[in-house]
Order: structure tokens, then sequence, then C-alpha cells
């Protein structure tokens, strides 16, 4: 996966940031996505393009549990989240849906806003293509890399 980075540079962003309540009355990725990270970033779904990567802090997708908060991400085009640490209910829901959630303090400490980035999944490392350096991540395993794999678990069943 290649993309380019959208570096949210704190802590604790939660789900009502992510996707504000005001929102949460359709599933439709396409309408949540219209207003993702809108309260955090006015310009998020101007910027963004399909296959790029969010980079935050610690506890990303704290707050309550909402999958939709997983689907206006990837209905704005995001192909993963690289944070520091993730709300559990945050991370499993990402797994869940197939969506990519990796753990990787360097890369949050050192990619900029618009870096070059490509994912390896299998090898468990995040190439920063625009610094030229490498951030090692623990990869996936068991159900969650078939999870993954398969696209989440609707697709799985």
């Amino acid at each position: 996966m290649k993309g380019h980075a959208h570096v949210y540079a704190r802590n604790h962003i939660n789900t009502d940031e992510i996707i504000p309540a005001r929102y949460l009355n359709t599933d439709d990725e396409k309408e949540l996505a219209r207003h993702a990270m809108e309260d955090i970033d006015g310009d998020f779904v101007k910027k963004v393009k399909h296959g790029n990567f969010i980079v935050a802090g610690a506890d990303f997708g704290c707050g309550s549990s909402r999958e939709h908060a997983v689907w206006a991400l990837r209905g704005a085009g995001i192909m993963a989240v690289i944070a520091e640490s993730f709300a559990r209910i945050f991370f499993r829901n990402c797994i869940n849906n197939g969506f990519v959630a990796i753990e990787c303090k360097d890369a949050v400490r050192k990619a900029k806003d618009n870096d070059e980035l490509e994912i390896q999944l299998e090898k468990g490392k995040i190439i920063n293509h625009t610094r030229d350096e490498e951030y090692p991540f623990v990869p996936y395993a068991g159900f969650a890399k078939e999870l993954i794999e398969k696209g989440g678990l609707l697709n799985l069943l």
C-alpha cells in the first residue's frame, strides 16, 4: 500500500472527532466520508486522496464504540491509520471491517504531512520514501491477519 501521510500530531483523537455524532443517521460510507475529521480539519475531505494514510498520536479512536468512524475514514479514501496506539474498541472495529490500523511510534514521530509512505504488511515495515527511512511494526498474525486479508468479518463469513 502506498499513499501520502496526513499527520495529526496529537493524542486522544476520539470517534466523535473522526465522525461527529450528528451524522450517525446513515451507514453509507460515502455520505459519512463527507464529514470525516471535519471538527479537527475542515479541509480534510478536500485534501485526502484515495490510498492516503492518517498518522496520529496515542489512543486514536477513543470514545464511543462506533463503526461509523472506520466507515467514514474508509469512505474518504483512507487506506490505513498509523498511530502510536489505538483505543482497543476502535482497533477491533478496524480489524472486523478489514481496515488497516498500525501501531508504530517511529512513524508517528518522524513522518510529516504529505510524506510518501509505503506499508508492507507482511514484512511489518513502513517505508517513508520522502525521508528515505524505514519504521518497523509488529505485523498482523493469526485471525487478525486473516480478517484483514479477507476484507473484514462479513467477507470472511
